[in-house]
């Protein structure tokens, strides 16, 4: 069995977290650019299916999907890598823009980090099921059950407040099934082997 790391590393949400802070400081202009925008996707603005999840409604919204940043990075951010959390993200993204494209027709526009942190966090809980599983299937549970809440009742109470603005509920519903996707893939690539009592990155 892999040993857990014991340290997460913090390359990587730093580098979203710059991302995110460096887009909102541009504010309305960068928001207008970088969003998940339907009409202009279709005319060929294909990057907005990346940034669109990076840009946000306000600095209320920011801060309030970089504290989650940091929750997710807390309670699961030792259990993959730098380069594998880059993967998962990419991954989840993937999924996550695709499934707003085919199956979120009606949807405009969408901006927000929230759907990628609960693909991470999933990605993360399922990651350390053989070696934390009572910790791992309690996230993974918790997370089952706010989503869904979400699909069947609507946004937690006061989670729009808190937003500053409407809350997606989708957008958490396939960034989680983008994150269990993710985890899948990095269980099944092959890997190198571990020397006894070695960490695995």
């Amino acid at each position: 069995m892999q040993i857990p790391r014991r340290f997460p590393d913090w390359e990587f949400p730093f580098a979203v977290a710059l991302i995110c802070v460096v887009a909102a400081a541009w504010g309305d202009i960068a928001r207008e650019l970088l969003r998940y925008d339907r009409p202009a996707i279709a005319d060929g603005e294909v990057w907005r299916l990346l940034s669109g999840h990076f840009v946000h409604l306000g600095y209320q919204h920011l801060a309030l999907n970089l504290a989650g940043l940091a929750l997710v990075w807390f309670l699961v951010g030792r259990r993959f890598g730098t380069r594998q959390w880059s993967l998962l993200a990419t991954i989840c993204i993937a999924v996550m823009s695709t499934a707003f494209w085919f199956l979120d027709a009606d949807m405009h526009w969408y901006v927000g980090l929230s759907g990628l942190l609960h693909g991470l966090l999933v990605a993360g809980a399922m990651r350390g099921i053989p070696s934390l599983p009572w910790e791992s299937v309690t996230i993974c549970i918790l997370v089952a059950a706010k989503l869904a809440y979400e699909q069947l009742v609507g946004p937690l109470p006061g989670s729009e407040l808190a937003a500053g603005g409407a809350v997606v509920v989708n957008s958490h519903l396939y960034g989680a099934a983008g994150g269990a996707l993710s985890a899948i893939v990095l269980y099944i690539m092959p890997t190198h082997s571990t020397p006894p009592g070695k960490e695995n990155p």
